[in-house]
């Protein structure tokens, strides 16, 4: 039996809403009943979208389950050296997992398989050995400073030093799955496996008799991520032998560093002011208070899932609509992309905040005390999701540069306003700081976007371009 959404929705949605969402119903519609290779492309974006929703509920069991079995003060610990593993992840590939996306498709559209052979071997040489570089550094910082760093702290960070490499190299294999579009094989290995493979080795050596702590959560993060590494080479390297001819390597390597730094740059410094008021709080404050506001960062996380679903569908259609020249097409999807993302994201801000408590419960009594942060930080996401994937505009319009100093700008204001507030305010203080840094982040992306691309990317903004959005 055909259940067809679009009649539905037609009745039951308001009118302001209608012209944003029912060609998104039409396409459900479409990937659903509809026979030809369209409405087959359309059903794999609907696996891999519900894969997402899987995953995001994966990742959130995982940090509930690890709350529970380690107890604040060890989960805090575990949290801390876990973000900065993610950091330094970002920053050891040079922006090649990032630039990937750019050449791997260009090199084969010109069918220049020299270069793209040079490419792919270059990008995981670069990764492998940048973040076995950053590994053997951190590690011997680590030993130097010991006896300045609190004891709780030196272990774990020995332990994600192992882990950096082949977290990295698993990085660079997911970027050539999403270059070639092989969305499941790209999202499984990070999102599906790793998470389960934790639980499951944590769960084992709980029931094992080994002690639940910070460390054995990192030795647990270490064989999963290796064994994911395997699984996920396993996989990729058949495919890759029938899509890359095996042709001498043309190697361009000074060319592909310099458009890959900027692209690390934006990631690196978007992901420093995500992470700033955790590691501030773990600077600040007690081990048990970082795991409690971590708690509260992962539960908003929710909410932040729109917002990147929304960029990573709308990345390759922006590019398109501003290489065309198209500028009131690109403002119109810029405009419909910012409505896509904030709508649903108030929808879900609206079901959190009565929900929150029993979420921050499912981590444990003592987490209740993020109730406040959390809240707060809901102001945030919206300030974020106003102006939707107005970031991703800037990097496909050449403007990467200037959203990575946009970026660091707004870092650097996070870590003044953690700086002042959490020693005054403790929890609320580091929300306040997140929030207030998320507002100044959108306005300088919205200006920045209005000044650069002649686009007011706003759920609010008119519905075509004028002379003075230029």
């Amino acid at each position: 039996m055909r259940i067809l959404f679009a009649p539905i929705a037609e009745k039951v949605l308001p009118s302001s809403l209608k012209a944003t969402l029912m060609p998104l119903v039409a396409r459900l519609d479409s990937a659903l009943w509809e026979e030809g290779d369209q409405a087959a492309a359309n059903r794999g974006a609907l696996i891999v979208f519900f894969s997402r929703v899987v995953s995001a509920a994966l990742a959130y069991a995982l940090q509930v389950f690890l709350a529970r079995i380690l107890g604040s003060t060890e989960y805090g610990i575990f949290v801390t050296v876990w973000t900065i593993l993610i950091i330094f992840s970002l920053f050891s590939c040079s922006g090649f997992s990032n630039s990937i996306l750019r050449f791997v498709p260009e090199f084969n559209a010109q069918k220049d398989f020299a270069r793209l052979n040079g490419f792919i071997f270059t990008a995981q040489r670069v990764g492998v050995f940048g973040s076995t570089a950053i590994a053997l550094a951190g590690a011997l910082a680590t030993w130097v400073l010991s006896d300045t760093i609190e004891s709780h702290f030196v272990l774990p960070l020995f332990l994600v030093a192992v882990c950096l490499p082949l977290m990295v190299y698993t990085n660079i294999l997911e970027s050539v799955a999403r270059a070639y579009d092989w969305q499941l094989l790209a999202m499984m290995p990070a999102f599906l496996w790793r998470p389960t493979l934790i639980i499951i080795v944590m769960l084992g050596a709980w029931l094992a008799g080994f002690p639940p702590t910070a460390a054995t959560a990192c030795i647990s993060a270490i064989i999963a991520i290796w064994a994911v590494a395997v699984l996920q080479t396993l996989m990729m390297r058949p495919r890759l032998r029938a899509v890359v001819p095996s042709v001498p390597k043309i190697i361009d390597f000074k060319f592909w560093l310099i458009v890959s730094t900027p692209m690390m740059l934006v990631d690196g410094f978007f992901q420093l002011t995500m992470s700033a008021d955790v590691l501030m709080v773990g600077y600040w404050m007690s081990p048990d208070q970082t795991g409690i506001y971590f708690a509260a960062s992962r539960t908003l996380a929710l909410l932040h899932f729109v917002f990147y679903a929304v960029r990573s569908v709308s990345a390759a259609r922006l590019s398109r609509l501003y290489h065309s020249g198209d500028q009131n097409g690109l403002h119109a999807y810029s405009r419909t992309a910012a409505q896509m993302t904030f709508y649903p994201t108030v929808l879900l801000a609206v079901l959190l905040i009565p929900t929150a408590p029993l979420l921050l419960r499912l981590f444990g009594s003592d987490f209740m005390e993020a109730l406040p942060a959390l809240y707060i930080l809901i102001f945030g996401v919206l300030a974020r999701a106003a102006i939707g994937p107005a970031d991703a505009l800037l990097i496909m319009s050449g403007n990467q540069t200037t959203c990575a100093w946009v970026y660091a700008s707004v870092f650097a204001a996070n870590v003044a306003f953690n700086a002042v507030l959490i020693p005054a305010l403790g929890l609320v203080g580091a929300a306040l700081s997140t929030t207030l840094s998320t507002f100044i982040e959108a306005a300088l992306i919205y200006a920045v976007t209005r000044k650069r691309v002649g686009v007011r990317a706003f759920f609010l903004a008119a519905p075509t371009a004028t002379a003075g959005s230029s």
